[in-house]
């Protein structure tokens, strides 16, 4: 689902910890009280947050610290 980050009352973002701290653009996250996550780019923080529900967003994430994504 898409929404306006600026619809997401209360949340907290996060950059990434692989963000490397200077201001550069990022991805930034936010966990909602259901569990699902919602992703937004730090570029544009009143845009498009992407929202994932929990399942989903937990089977990315550990595809990727599982190395099912490569690295380009």
């Amino acid at each position: 689902m898409t929404f306006k980050a600026n619809s997401l009352i209360g949340v907290t973002w996060f950059k990434s910890s692989y963000s490397d701290g200077l201001g550069g653009d990022c991805v930034e996250g936010a966990r909602l009280p259901d569990g699902a996550m919602a992703v937004r780019d730090s570029k544009d923080p009143q845009g498009p947050a992407l929202v994932f529900p929990a399942e989903a967003w937990n089977a990315f994430a550990e595809a990727a610290r599982s190395g099912e994504f490569p690295a380009t």
